[in-house]
């Protein structure tokens, strides 16, 4: 099975005051990463959170960042904001049609993107789960959903009306959903580990939707 690489959960969460879902036209507000025994939020202006996130990757020891729907929606949504601010982050992307799209893409977006960040791969858990749920089953593939499902307990709030929530319950909700992100990997990794992206970009190519 060989050595499991250290696996970072990623969250991010967005201004939900107009249409959270559009990063032409929302911010991101909070964006969580967890590794084994510590978690961490960056919150602030929104070029600050791009900023401290990317330094803090950049300097963490490689490994694999954990998403869910990260491939369709955070890491596309981040760059973009980056880009509304001119921002160059270590974050690579690469558009792969083959991904399959059960939802509408992003706003100003084809599909799905195969992603790295600096010296970490990607891994979307969404897509490592999905074929696991069958009509049988009765279920979601969402996080929490699958969170559930497998006896973990996620923490929950009204996803439409995340600008209403405290600090203290949206650090706790971003920390929950990039915990998960990155335990659910960690129990499949066997499986997971074939689930890694491959870019075909050049490493000097940054920020950019290829």
């Amino acid at each position: 099975m060989g050595h499991r690489p250290i696996v970072y959960g990623l969250d991010i969460e967005t201004d939900t005051t107009e249409n959270g879902l559009d990063p032409r036209v929302a911010a991101v507000i909070t964006v969580a990463l967890s590794a084994q025994g510590i978690d961490e939020v960056f919150t602030g202006r929104e070029s600050t959170i791009l900023f401290d996130v990317d330094q803090r990757l950049k300097e963490l020891p490689a490994g694999v960042i954990a998403t869910w729907n990260g491939a369709a929606f955070d890491l596309p949504f981040l760059a973009d904001r980056a880009a509304v601010h001119r921002m160059d982050l270590g974050l690579r992307l690469q558009l792969d049609p083959g991904l399959a799209m059960r939802r509408a893409p992003l706003p100003g977006h084809q599909g799905a993107y195969r992603g790295a960040w600096y010296q970490h791969g990607h891994l979307d858990a969404y897509r490592l789960y999905r074929g696991d749920v069958g009509p049988s089953l009765r279920v979601s593939c969402s996080l929490k959903s699958i969170a559930r499902l497998v006896g973990l307990s996620p923490v929950e709030v009204d996803r439409e009306r995340i600008h209403d929530l405290s600090n203290e319950a949206l650090h706790a909700y971003a920390s929950s959903d990039a915990r998960l992100a990155r335990v659910l990997t960690e129990r499949r990794w066997a499986t997971a580990s074939r689930f890694i992206d491959r870019l075909v970009i050049p490493a000097g190519r940054r920020s950019a939707i290829a």
